[in-house]
């Protein structure tokens, strides 16, 4: 097996709720049962069969020879796309003739992965409105004692970029409402931060902890693939250093697949402190050692906060994952009962899709550009993070509608909800998205029975 091949392979990791690479031998299934009666699948190949064997040999089915061809096709598509920017080229991305017939055109936005630049639909980089809203942030940002209540209105909107950082230490509940607490309480938690690293990062070789790192070392190089500041050797031992810290300090749940997605919004709104110009290219190697450890300890920081909130999504079972899935259907059963029973009628499982929205809070589904803002509301929204999540995901499932009915069979509807064409959303869809969301919430969070059956 080639190396291309096998770093292709690497990156296409089995998610739980993703459907695995097949082969249909016939036409296309129209229902689960059928589907699964004629697909071989490469299902239980593991990682290290793949990753570590010396010849093609290793791979026992001509599958997973077929799985890296795909994987190889759209690599290539993609390549197209960040040609395309990097070379200027606002015209349409034109892909195989297959997606075309499953997917109309989209334009392709300039900067596609661009981070900092939210403003992806045509909006200018800043109106009057916006500049007050900024003065507005900075005036509660340096008040003796920030009103958070205050705060969180002010975010739920989005927050600008020159004050997200820290507004999103204050909204995470890292840094204290006080001003003049606020640089002790920095100064001490990166101590603390960097006490763990010092006490417990060289155990990462030892038998008891040695297959959590292993599997963090696999992970961090499948986060953001496309986005080159994420492939930085640097940055990847950063990840590696706060997941692994992570885990040996929350033995209830340790690592599960996923959480490597968390840490980058976090990372990346840190840095954007310390970096004027877009930061998707940004070497970090330039930073000062100083600044480069302040952005890690808080994304460390700001991450656990997050996770003490759905932590229940990462223990054994995941069960707040399983329940937040069954209120999902459930939810959506009550606001569009022709979707639900276009689901059932192709058996198409709430869980073969949603798994991954609710284990990565729809970072796989979204542009990072969009996960950042769509987090802004969720730290200003009370139990952002697993309440008002859920009715995100209900009125993101409902914003595909059309695709979705116009889907007749099990395989169609999978790879659509799978692949869902987000790579030209920007701040008006997000905004438009949590909008439906909030009304969703009014109707049906304080009335149980709506969804329930």
């Amino acid at each position: 097996m080639s190396e291309n091949s096998r770093q292709l392979w690497k990156r296409s990791a089995n998610l739980p709720g993703r459907v695995p690479p097949f082969h249909l031998k016939n036409r296309k299934a129209s229902s689960f049962h059928e589907f699964a009666r004629n697909t071989s699948d490469a299902w239980n190949i593991e990682d290290d069969e793949v990753l570590h064997s010396s010849s093609s040999q290793t791979v026992k089915s001509s599958i997973a020879v077929e799985v890296i061809g795909s994987f190889k096709e759209k690599s290539c598509s993609q390549a197209i796309v960040i040609n395309s920017i990097s070379e200027g080229n606002s015209s349409f991305y034109k892909p195989p003739q297959k997606q075309q017939q499953q997917f109309p055109l989209r334009p392709i936005i300039p900067l596609v992965a661009r981070i900092s630049d939210q403003n992806a639909s045509g909006a200018p980089p800043m109106t009057v409105r916006e500049k007050t809203r900024l003065e507005k942030f900075r005036q509660l940002l340096s008040c003796s004692n920030t009103d958070l209540e205050e705060l969180r209105k002010c975010s739920w909107p989005g927050i600008p970029r020159e004050v997200r950082p820290t507004t999103w230490r204050l909204l995470s509940g890292y840094l204290p409402a006080h001003k003049e607490r606020r640089k002790l309480t920095l100064q001490r938690k990166r101590e603390e931060y960097f006490g763990f690293i010092e006490q417990y990062y060289d155990s990462r070789n030892e038998e008891h902890h040695k297959d959590t790192y292993r599997q963090i070392h696999i992970d961090i190089p499948r986060t953001n693939p496309l986005i080159p500041l994420f492939q930085q050797s640097l940055v990847q031992e950063i990840f590696e250093r706060i997941l692994f810290i992570w885990a040996i300090r929350h033995p209830a749940s340790g690592y599960v697949q996923g959480i490597n997605d968390l840490v980058t919004p976090f990372f990346v709104v840190f840095l954007t402190e310390h970096v004027e110009d877009d930061v998707e290219n940004f070497d970090v190697g330039s930073l000062p050692k100083d600044i480069l450890h302040s952005i890690e300890a808080d994304s460390f920081w700001c991450m656990s906060k997050l996770l003490d909130g759905i932590q229940d999504n990462y223990t054994f079972a995941q069960p707040g994952i399983q329940k937040k899935v069954k209120a999902l259907e459930e939810l959506v059963s009550r606001i569009d009962d022709q979707v639900h029973c276009h689901f059932q009628k192709y058996e198409v499982e709430y869980l073969q899709f949603a798994f991954r929205w609710m284990n990565n809070l729809l970072m796989r589904e979204l542009p990072l550009r969009c996960t950042i803002r769509l987090w802004d509301t969720y730290q200003a929204e009370p139990e952002g993070f697993s309440h008002f999540h859920l009715y995100v995901c209900a009125a993101f499932l409902i914003k595909w509608r059309k695709e979705i009915m116009d889907e007749d069979d099990f395989q169609g509807l999978l790879t659509l909800l799978q692949n869902l064409p987000t790579i030209h959303w920007g701040n008006e869809e997000i905004g438009l998205l949590l909008a439906e969301a909030y009304r969703l919430k009014y109707m049906f969070a304080d009335a149980p029975n709506h969804y329930r059956r």
